[in-house]
C-alpha cells in the first residue's frame, strides 16, 4: 500500500478516537474534559505519535474538532489546545529513541510541558488564578493521563508487537 494514503487514513482514525472517547468521556463525567485539572482520557493517544507520525496530525485535528464542537470550549482553547497538541506529538515523534530502560519518559512528559505552558497560559486569561498555579493543574492532569493510561497503551503496543500496524 502506498504510504501516503495510509498516513492519511490512520490520521483520520486517530482523530475520530479522541473525539469519540472525548465525547465519550464527557457524556460519562460531565465537563471532565474542560476541568483546570482534567483527566482527559483521550490524551493517552498521544503514544500513537510514538509509533507513526499520522497521529501528528491526527491528534491535532481530534483535539481541534472537539474544541470547536463543544460548546462549554472558549475560543482561545481551538487554537491553543490544538497548537499544544501539535506540539508535543511532534516532539514526541522526533525523540521517541530516546529511552529511560526502554520507556520513553521523555517523549511521555512532552503532553504535560506542552499544555502546561500554552493551557495554563489561556486558562490565566479566562479564569484568572495566575499562570503557575494553572500551568501546573494542566501538567499534572496530563502527566497523569500519559504516565498511567498512555503507559499502558504503549505497553500493550509493545508486547504486542502492534506497533508494524503503524508503519
Amino acid at each position: 500500500m502506498n504510504r501516503k494514503p495510509r498516513l492519511l487514513a490512520q490520521g483520520a482514525v486517530i482523530a475520530a478516537m479522541y473525539v469519540a472517547l472525548t465525547y465519550l468521556q464527557n457524556f460519562l463525567i460531565p465537563n471532565s474534559t474542560s476541568w483546570a485539572i482534567q483527566f482527559r482520557a483521550s490524551e493517552a493517544l498521544c503514544v500513537l505519535a510514538l509509533f507513526t507520525p499520522a497521529a501528528i496530525p491526527g491528534l491535532t485535528l481530534g483535539c481541534l474538532l472537539y474544541n470547536v464542537s463543544y460548546g462549554a470550549a472558549l475560543p482561545l482553547d481551538f487554537l491553543m489546545g490544538s497548537l499544544a497538541t501539535l506540539i508535543a506529538t511532534g516532539g514526541m515523534y522526533l525523540i521517541r529513541k530516546i529511552t529511560v530502560k526502554g520507556y520513553p519518559l521523555l517523549a511521555m512528559l512532552l503532553p504535560a510541558v506542552s499544555n502546561a505552558f500554552l493551557v495554563g497560559w489561556e486558562l490565566s486569561i479566562y479564569i484568572g488564578g495566575g499562570f503557575w498555579i494553572n500551568a501546573l493543574y494542566v501538567a499534572t492532569g496530563e502527566a497523569a493521563v500519559l504516565l498511567t493510561l498512555g503507559s499502558v497503551l504503549y505497553w500493550v503496543i509493545q508486547r504486542r508487537q502492534l506497533q508494524k500496524y503503524f508503519q
